[in-house]
C-alpha cells in the first residue's frame, strides 16, 4: 500500500499490446506481473494500481474517471470520440516501434479501384466511426457494418471492402486482399483523465512514468561509444562521429590525448569503428544504453 494514501489507477492495454507494454515498463524500471486469471496485474510500485483493459475501451474508461490514466492507440481515442488529455505519444506496437495503419482493402480481383467506387457498397470494420469519417471526407455514401472479428475473410461475400488495422500487410495479402488507401495512421498514446491531470500528485506521478517510458524509447537502437584519440587526430575523428547532441571530449592524464564519449545509432557501428581506427582512434568501447532522458 502507498505510504501517503495516494494511488494512481493505471490502465494497461490487454490483448495484442499487453506484452509489448509490459516489456516497455520493465525496461523503464517498473516490473508488472500478469496472471492469466486476474485483470489486476501487480506492479512493484505501491502508488500504482494496474487494471487490464482492452485498448478499444481504454479511452472511455479514462474519460469517465474509472481509471486515472492509461495507454491506448490514437485510433481508439478518435473512434470513441473520447475527451481525454493526451500526455504523450509513445511509438511502439506489438510487432515493431512503428505506427500502425488503418487501411481500406478489397479483394485482388475486385472492380473497386478507388474510394469513389465504394458508393452504395458495404464495408466491414471494427472502426465504424473512423470509417464513416473517412467516407464523409471523400463525399461517399456507403453502408458501414461493425465486424466482430476475422474481418479479412468477409470480402467478397459478406462485404465489398474492409477497413482493417495492419502493421506489415501480411495478413491482408494472405487473404488475397489489396490495399486501396490509408484511412488513418495511429500510434500509442499515454492518456489521462482531465480531472486526474488537474490533481498535482497524480499529474507528477504520470509525468514521472512518462519520462521513464520516453527514455526507453529514445534509447532504442542507440549505443554509447567511448574512444581515445591524439590531439592531432581529434578534429578528423569528430568530423565523422555522429552524436545524439555533441560528443563529450575530455583531456586524459597523458599529454595530447583525449577521451571522447558519444551516443549513436547501433546500425552504423560496424562501418564506423574500422574507419575511426584507421583515423587514429584507439581503446574503442561500445556500451549498451537502457534509457536516454533528454
Amino acid at each position: 500500500m502507498s505510504t501517503n494514501g495516494n494511488i494512481l489507477k493505471l490502465g494497461i492495454p490487454a490483448g495484442s499490446l499487453q506484452e509489448a507494454t509490459g516489456k516497455l515498463f520493465e525496461q523503464a524500471g517498473y516490473k508488472i506481473s500478469f496472471s492469466s486469471r486476474s485483470y489486476y496485474p501487480s506492479i512493484d510500485d505501491d502508488e500504482i494500481e494496474c487494471l487490464l483493459i482492452r485498448a478499444q475501451e481504454m479511452a472511455r474508461y479514462v474519460e469517465s474517471g474509472v481509471i486515472d490514466a492509461g495507454l491506448t492507440g490514437f485510433d481508439w481515442i478518435a473512434e470513441n470520440r473520447a475527451d481525454v488529455h493526451e500526455v504523450a505519444e509513445l511509438i511502439f506496437s506489438k510487432v515493431s516501434r512503428r505506427p500502425v495503419r488503418w487501411v481500406l482493402a478489397v479483394p485482388n480481383d475486385s472492380p473497386i479501384h478507388s474510394v469513389k467506387d465504394l458508393q452504395g457498397k458495404r464495408i466491414a470494420t471494427e472502426a465504424v466511426n473512423l470509417t464513416k469519417d473517412y467516407l464523409a471526407k471523400h463525399g461517399v455514401s456507403a453502408s458501414v457494418e461493425f465486424s466482430w472479428g476475422a474481418t479479412e475473410v468477409k470480402p467478397p461475400r459478406l462485404a465489398d471492402a474492409i477497413v482493417e488495422i495492419t502493421e506489415t500487410g501480411s495478413s491482408l495479402r494472405a487473404n488475397n486482399l489489396r490495399i486501396l488507401d490509408e484511412v488513418l495512421k495511429s500510434t500509442t498514446r499515454f492518456i489521462a483523465n482531465r480531472n486526474a491531470w488537474k490533481d498535482d500528485w497524480k499529474r507528477e506521478k504520470i509525468e514521472n512514468i512518462v519520462t521513464m517510458l520516453r527514455g526507453v524509447l529514445e534509447a532504442d537502437g542507440k549505443v554509447g561509444m567511448m574512444l581515445n584519440v591524439r590531439k592531432q587526430d581529434l578534429e578528423n575523428v569528430l568530423g565523422v562521429l555522429p552524436a545524439l547532441e555533441r560528443p563529450t571530449v575530455s583531456s586524459l592524464a597523458e599529454d595530447d590525448w583525449y577521451a571522447v564519449n558519444t551516443v549513436l545509432d547501433e546500425k552504423i557501428v560496424r562501418d564506423l569503428v574500422p574507419r575511426l581506427k584507421s583515423m587514429g582512434a584507439c581503446g574503442i568501447v561500445e556500451t549498451p544504453i537502457n534509457k536516454i532522458i533528454p
